[in-house]
C-alpha cells in the first residue's frame, strides 16, 4: 500500500475510482522510471462508449497527442480506463 496525501493506492500504475472527489471520477499514482506522478482523470459521471462507435473514435482523435506521450498524461489513463 501507497499513502498520497489522503489516498491511498495499491501499488504503482494502478487506477483506482475516486466517487468523493468533486470533479474527476480516477486516479492513478503513475511510475516512470524513477518519475511519479498523482494523476487525476475522467469527468465525475460521464461513461465512456464501447470500441468502434463514433464518440469512441472522435475521443480517441481528439486526444492522439497527448495519449502517445505515454503513462504520465491524464490521457493516457483516460484512454485505458474509460474509453
Amino acid at each position: 500500500m501507497i499513502k498520497r496525501g489522503k489516498e491511498t493506492f495499491s501499488g504503482f500504475n494502478q487506477p483506482k475510482r475516486t466517487p468523493s472527489h468533486p470533479t474527476k471520477s480516477h486516479a492513478v499514482l503513475a511510475k516512470s522510471g524513477e518519475d511519479t506522478k498523482l494523476i487525476r482523470f475522467g469527468q465525475q459521471g460521464a461513461t465512456g462508449s464501447p470500441d468502434g462507435s463514433k464518440r469512441n473514435e472522435a475521443f480517441k482523435a481528439r486526444h492522439a497527442d497527448n495519449i502517445a506521450k505515454g503513462k504520465m498524461s491524464a490521457a493516457y489513463w483516460a484512454n485505458k480506463v474509460k474509453w
